[in-house]
């Protein structure tokens, strides 16, 4: 499928603006982050532990990676519509936000990215810690802002629109249900700890990926006129679902693959695969044509099997 340019602005600028409070965030984050420091030593179990580690992984995998980031994001494979609500559903359960919203965090970083020149809010240079807070609790105000606009098929989407409308009250039936399965253990562990671990992680992943300053992956793609390059974060593929190989990721945002080489776990594209045997999935993207490269130099200057 052909990208969608959600992000325009030719007279827009991406370091001009500076991080504000955003007091949705700091609600919504502070008082997941609050509630698991204070409950979740208290009503700890080893049974809510166990569901945790589950429902997290599962959730970021299918949810987020697999639904929000390769499917609705850059639309690397489609689905049949009751799966694709499914997927977006399990998404906006991780509780980093609405769909719409996703989108608009993602492309407008992309966007700025893609500048010669972009604010430390998008570059991810500075301390980790300053970066997180910005993250979890700040929003950037653009002083010449771009125009974003999300697809019409999305845009007019009556359960696109519920789930961003939603998103932070679709915790209410899980929550009840885990309260109905294990009580307040369930309850703090699978609400507000999930949630709190796995926004922190997503940004987490987000920092390293992108930080050049302090670089401690590898890279082998270097995508040609853009300001932010990305890094490939080694020995972490099964637990970031896949989404560590970022370097790859940027040299081909068409492909549903992020872990393209020998050894790049990608636990994401297992689940795609399998679904797209299932006959569940279908034009699913692979990496472009080496003679649709132009924007790429390949920094290892060899020749790697990308779709084995």
């Amino acid at each position: 499928m052909k990208p969608v340019f959600r992000v325009t602005g030719d007279n827009a600028s991406a370091a001009m603006g500076q991080p504000i409070v955003d007091l949705g965030k700091v609600f919504w984050n502070g008082a997941m982050i609050a509630l698991s420091c204070s409950l979740a030593p208290i009503f700890f179990s080893w049974s809510a532990l166990i569901m945790f580690v589950c429902m997290t992984y599962f959730s970021l995998l299918i949810g987020h990676s697999v639904g929000m980031h390769r499917m609705m994001i850059h639309r690397t494979f489609r689905c049949a519509k009751w799966l694709e609500y499914l997927l977006i559903y399990i998404g906006t359960l991780v509780g980093v936000a609405g769909p719409f919203s996703i989108l608009r965090i993602h492309d407008l970083r992309d966007w700025a990215q893609r500048q010669n020149q972009a604010h430390d809010f998008f570059t991810h240079k500075r301390a980790y810690l300053r970066d997180l807070l910005w993250q979890l609790f700040y929003r950037f105000e653009f002083e010449r802002p771009p125009h974003f606009s999300v697809e019409p098929d999305k845009a007019n989407d009556r359960f696109y629109r519920f789930m961003e409308l939603s998103w932070r009250w679709q915790q209410l039936p899980l929550a009840a249900l885990l309260y109905g399965l294990g009580g307040m253990p369930w309850l703090i562990w699978g609400i507000c700890v999930r949630v709190s671990i796995s926004v922190i992680g997503h940004w987490s992943i987000t920092y390293f990926c992108h930080n050049s300053v302090k670089r401690i992956g590898g890279k082998r793609w270097h995508v040609r006129d853009v300001g932010v390059q990305a890094y490939n974060l080694p020995g972490l593929g099964i637990l970031t679902y896949g989404e560590c190989w970022h370097d790859n990721h940027h040299a081909f945002p068409e492909s549903a693959r992020i872990g393209l080489e020998h050894g790049q776990a990608d636990p994401g594209w297992w689940v795609i695969l399998c679904l797209k045997k299932l006959g569940l999935a279908y034009q699913v993207g692979l990496p472009r044509a080496a003679s649709e490269r132009q924007d790429l130099i390949d920094i290892a200057d060899n020749d790697a099997d990308f779709l084995s």
